[in-house]
């Protein structure tokens, strides 16, 4: 089991490194980075590669729930698109994480605020 960081800035002129310096920190086996591109796009290169690295058991990480998709619809499929694979989430600012059914309970009443 590994655990897999995503990180991603919209333009090219932002510094993803505090977003990395917090994935490093919890020890993720491999970082993958988008620069300059916006989360509602719905192909992100190295989010495609990360979801193409993960195996089940696996996790993937995020420093912020945002960095992941766009709005709550998108962010649930893929969300759920990890489940269905067996593939875990976690959000470290946040503190959501899939691991067990008390984490996917959370996820979801998060969402339904």
């Amino acid at each position: 089991m590994v655990a897999v960081g995503y990180a991603r800035v919209s333009t090219t002129d932002q510094n993803p490194q505090l977003q990395i310096d917090a994935l490093e920190a919890v020890r993720v086996a491999r970082v993958f980075t988008d620069r300059g591109v916006s989360g509602a796009k719905t192909s992100r290169p190295q989010l495609d590669a990360a979801l193409d690295y993960v195996r089940e058991g696996d996790t993937l990480v995020v420093r912020k729930l945002d960095r992941l998709g766009r709005n709550t619809r998108s962010i649930l499929e893929m969300i759920d698109g990890l489940h269905e694979r067996g593939v875990g989430f976690r959000s470290l600012t946040e503190g959501i994480t899939t691991e067990g059914p008390m984490g996917r309970a959370m996820l979801t009443m998060r969402f339904s605020q």
